[in-house]
């Protein structure tokens, strides 16, 4: 660990105006970024009081090797700054609200020909609509479920509905009524887009109209005595209601908003968000972050402002108002940002009366209902986590914390489509950004060991050609031109213990590799499938460890998520090597159109139910070639 004293800047050499500064370690990591309205009095806070920093603020500032700043013209420019950064690297020891997931919507295709309902994420298309955004997925999926009930839209893939159309019956959903069939012609293509025009205005917050007209068929047919007509209204009736009790209205019918608020104690923070929309919450989410610094509500409503609305593509999801329970310092910047962002106004405003405020103190009593259970659960599973990380690096004798552990496994079938796979751990904790997978031929692939060796040679050659690009990281602290500067590469930075998987061949090919390389200081380890024994380079006997070991478990995980994202990359590969092998008799098909046809499809099966005109999408397939695939296919 460094001392600060050691690249502590000059405080002449420190401009007083605003600006963005970012802590990096020995190997040239960003790990920490941040904004002050005067850098030389924000940055001195970090070296004046070292040893009565909070403690991840003491730790961080020990484990960087150096600081940096760019100054900006504005504070606008500064929040600009410093989210494109955290964006860029993660820094580990910022704030970050992790939350792996888009926001669900319920879709509906009114583009297509036969429209369909299904729970769609990511970006908007147009001639969609949409509704939402919904939290958790099962919420909507059990509104969809219901929905079909009563207004029994297609909701199967395109191909499900092709298979269907082909072979002259409906799917499971056509004969349990949740679906009209227009695939077998049970109904026409008019009345199903009138049945998805009535689902979209019902699910538009009008479904008055439908539900007095379902009440009158109900009273109808009870008179009529068709008893069996009535019944089945009233359970749609019924549905219906269940449906709008679920998304009751809590606002006004104009109101769209995202109300959020915060639950914090001195070492973490949970956030809850509402998202209203059209008076109705349509959903929920939450994420809860560690504290780095002493950090206020009104810095962490920005961060979080930051981090949410900064990664939607799509800017319509920006709602009109943005409840919070405090304003930052630059709330004028922020809702400048946001209105930027949207392309209209955007209130961002603390409610102080009324159902907005009510509501707020709801997602207020969410947010530290989600604290509490977070502490019960995580409290035990992050000193697990440390216990672990400390009990291996004393079993292996490692002279460093391993704060950040690369496993390597291979995969083949006969010793075809061989590949590997690196997966990696951060303070436990998997880092899927960093995954990597590897194709590996010749005679690397003969056997495991051989490529074992390939692989290790080909990530830490890269690991040393990055580094002699960069030059030395270790340089003096100073102010950087944003403009300039080049993201690390993907194998910029080298782990604290390499495991592979297997026994002392794989460890021994491994070492070697590495020993090749020149790198000498890197722990290699192997863990051995039959009976869980880790190996160590040129020892004759194995470690062991006990079966309670959390150690151990650590090791079995990580070892675990290599084999399973090395499996998942293996299948792929022999999946597009039986693609393009059942194309190798199409007469006028090339390697290089061959290739391009596999590379869209990605499976024989996925080609199979293509029609024509999708497989002439693919570059330079035209629509005679096209068709000489499909029947090529159709005749094996």
């Amino acid at each position: 660990m460094a001392d600060p004293a050691s690249y502590r800047p000059q405080p002449g050499e420190i401009p007083t105006s605003p600006g963005v500064y970012r802590f990096l370690d020995p190997h040239g990591r960003v790990i920490y970024v941040g904004k002050a309205k005067n850098l030389r009095s924000r940055l001195n806070s970090y070296f004046a009081r070292v040893a009565s920093l909070p403690p991840k603020t003491h730790a961080m500032v020990h484990a960087a090797s150096r600081v940096e700043w760019t100054v900006v013209g504005s504070e606008l420019e500064a929040i600009q700054l410093e989210y494109t950064w955290i964006k860029q690297h993660t820094p580990r020891f910022n704030i970050m609200y992790r939350d792996d997931k888009s926001y669900p919507y319920l879709a509906v295709t009114m583009n297509e020909k036969f429209p369909r309902v299904q729970v769609m994420r990511g970006d908007k298309k147009p001639g969609v609509r949409y509704f939402g955004p919904f939290h958790p997925a099962k919420a909507i999926r059990e509104t969809v479920d219901t929905m079909l009930r009563v207004f029994p839209v297609r909701s199967c893939s395109a191909g499900v509905f092709r298979r269907a159309q082909a072979s002259g019956r409906p799917c499971l959903l056509g004969y349990i009524d949740k679906c009209s069939a227009p695939c077998v012609g049970n109904i026409s293509e008019e009345d199903h887009r009138a049945l998805a025009e009535e689902f979209v205005e019902v699910m538009a917050g009008r479904p008055g109209p439908h539900m007095r007209r379902i009440e009158q068929q109900m009273k109808g047919a009870v008179s009529e005595l068709r008893y069996e007509d009535a019944a089945r209204y009233r359970d749609d009736l019924e549905a219906l209601r269940r449906v709008f009790e679920r998304n009751a209205v809590v606002l006004s019918e104009d109101t769209d908003a995202d109300i959020f608020a915060f639950a914090e104690d001195e070492l973490e923070a949970a956030a809850q968000v509402f998202h209203v929309r059209q008076g109705r919450i349509r959903g929920q989410r939450g994420w809860v972050v560690e504290k780095v610094e002493e950090t206020d509500a009104g810095a962490m409503v920005e961060q979080l402002l930051l981090q949410v609305y900064g990664a939607i593509p799509d800017t319509e999801r920006i709602p009109r108002e943005v409840l919070v329970p405090e304003l930052p310092e630059n709330a004028e910047e922020i809702s400048t940002w946001l209105r930027q962002l949207r392309g209209a106004r955007v209130d961002l405003r603390v409610p102080q009366r009324g159902d907005k405020a009510s509501l707020l103190g709801t997602v207020n009593e969410n947010a530290d209902q989600a604290l509490a259970l977070h502490k019960a659960r995580r409290s035990s599973d992050i000193t697990t986590r440390s216990a672990a990380l400390r009990e291996l690096q004393e079993s292996l004798g490692a002279p460093e914390p391993l704060l950040r552990i690369e496993c390597f496994d291979i995969s083949h079938t006969g010793g075809t489509n061989v590949v590997a796979s690196m997966v990696v751990l951060e303070d436990g904790l998997p880092k899927k950004k960093d995954y990597r997978r590897f194709s590996i031929g010749g005679e690397a692939a003969r056997d495991d060991t051989s490529a074992m060796h390939d692989v290790i040679t080909r990530r830490f050659s890269r690991y040393l050609k990055e580094q002699a690009e960069s030059g030395d990281p270790a340089q003096l602290s100073g102010e950087v031109d944003p403009e300039a500067e080049e993201e690390r590469g993907r194998f910029a930075y080298p782990p604290s213990l390499v495991v592979v998987d297997g026994g002392q061949p794989q460890v021994n090919a491994a070492a070697a590799a590495l020993e090749e390389l020149g790198i000498t200081d890197m722990p290699v380890v192997g863990l051995a499938k039959r009976l869980e024994e880790i190996w160590l380079p040129d020892d004759d006997f194995p470690l062991v460890l006990p079966r309670s070991s959390e150690a151990l478990y650590m090791l079995q995980r990580i070892r675990d998520e290599a084999h399973r994202f090395a499996i998942a990359y293996h299948r792929s590969k022999r999946s597009q090597q039986m693609t393009s092998s059942a194309l190798d008799d199409v007469p006028g098909l090339g390697p290089s159109r061959r290739a391009a046809v596999v590379e869209h499809f990605g499976s024989v099966a996925k080609l199979r139910e293509a029609t024509a005109e999708q497989v002439a999408e693919v570059p330079g397939i035209g629509a005679a070639t096209a068709q000489k695939i499909l029947d090529h296919l159709q005749q094996e």
